[in-house]
């Protein structure tokens, strides 16, 4: 393999746990580019160790992006500049989108070096259907931003991918059974490490399960698509909206009722003025 890089920015993916993952084209890469833009220097001096080179490498971060971003373009007029994540995919809930949009627009070489993504990995791990998935990153942190975000796209016939900490596991698949109900669903943890699992179930026994038992490691949650249900009583409909009024305005809550139910939408806000009189 020829060691001369054309100039440019190349996008590396680098293993989400087992370091043999690394393809032979993304060592040559690294190897070879002239610097190498990280998250965490530490981190990807463990990897550079493991494939025996030693490299230049430069910190590039939510906090420090915009200062570092300029510098980094100029050098790719002339040299091979890398960038990586401290696992996985890089731009996959990392930041880098806006050095790839100001790296074409300087008009300089973007070439992508595919590799390990967890969230893929996650999809291969559940027994989930894959011909259609929609990719969450991670939900807000707080209660009713999250309830918010779960009731967007709970009318959405994709398996859901999102990533999630050990802390806050149980919180998020609870408001992800309150929002989309009883799916199937698979926790994934630790890809390609030697204590790689992947748990499944419904979302209640999923959030009942890791409620007193927080686990470790990097998490990926993968939910069903919605099934073919019957269509809600009136019941099931009136108590859905007393709930969902309890923590959001009228108009929001009927709209997360309806689109959650499937019920018509003009007859429940009229429910809802009807209780609220």
């Amino acid at each position: 393999m020829n060691a001369e890089l054309e100039p440019g920015l190349y996008i590396v993916a680098t293993p989400i746990g087992n370091l043999g993952d690394l393809s032979p084209r993304a060592a040559h890469v690294l190897a070879n580019a002239a610097i190498i833009a990280v998250e965490d220097s530490r981190v990807t001096a463990v990897l550079l160790r493991h494939i025996g080179v030693k490299r230049p490498m430069t910190p590039y971060h939510d906090h420090n992006a915009e200062g570092v971003r300029p510098g980094l373009i100029a050098r790719m007029a002339t040299e091979a500049v890398a960038l990586v994540s401290d696992a996985g995919t890089p731009l996959i809930s990392d930041p880098g989108y806006k050095l790839v949009r100001d790296a074409r627009a300087a008009g300089h070489n973007v070439v992508t070096v595919p590799g390990p993504c967890a969230a893929i990995a996650a999809l291969t791990l559940a027994g989930l259907p894959t011909d259609r998935f929609l990719y969450l990153g991670f939900l807000p942190p707080k209660a009713q931003a999250r309830a918010a975000a779960v009731a967007e796209v709970a009318a959405v016939r994709a398996t859901l991918v999102l990533y999630e900490s050990g802390p806050r596991l149980a919180a998020t698949l609870a408001a992800l059974a309150q929002g989309l109900g009883e799916r199937e669903a698979a926790v994934t943890r630790e890809i390609t490490k030697r204590f790689e699992e992947a748990v499944t179930g419904t979302l209640g026994e999923l959030a009942a399960r890791y409620a007193d038992a927080p686990p470790r490691g990097e998490i990926v949650i993968v939910v069903a698509p919605p099934g073919e249900a019957a269509p809600a009583s009136q019941d099931d409909a009136e108590a859905a909206l007393v709930e969902a009024l309890q923590r959001l305005p009228m108009a929001k809550a009927v709209s997360e009722v309806a689109k959650k139910l499937g019920v018509d939408r003009k007859a429940l806000y009229a429910r809802a003025l009807e209780m609220k009189g």
